[in-house]
């Protein structure tokens, strides 16, 4: 076999906060939980684990890919909710989107403050 990704653990300020938030945006589905971990599986298998750690919280990136259809989805959500984004990672185009490689993407911040990038092209 070779090797594939198959989990994360994001750090998160609220674990349960944090899951909701992945699991409206991104459509993931409830993974069993245990011990100090809220998990989420994605479609290609991969756990999100989130958990609550006992030290201050660094800033990470995560980037999703996602078809069109769900972008709309869950760009909808993220105006609904009033949820701040961007065109860019640097965040100077607020409000918007952007088409690099050949799709649409949009930056945003997670409950916890991470990074997150949806994209509907991948960039290779």
């Amino acid at each position: 076999m070779t090797a594939r990704f198959n989990h994360t653990i994001i750090a998160a300020l609220d674990r349960e906060q944090s899951a909701a938030f992945f699991r409206d945006i991104f459509e993931f589905a409830a993974a069993p939980s245990w011990g100090v971990f809220t998990n989420l599986q994605c479609a290609d298998g991969v756990l999100l684990q989130f958990a609550e750690p006992p030290v201050q919280i660094q800033m990470q990136h995560y980037a999703f890919l996602v078809d069109d259809e769900h972008f709309d989805r869950a760009y909808a959500r993220l105006c609904e909710r009033r949820i701040e984004h961007w065109a860019d990672p640097h965040r100077k185009l607020p409000g918007r989107t952007n088409a690099d490689h050949g799709g649409r993407g949009v930056y945003f911040l997670d409950p916890a403050g991470h990074g997150i990038e949806m994209i509907t092209r991948p960039y290779l």
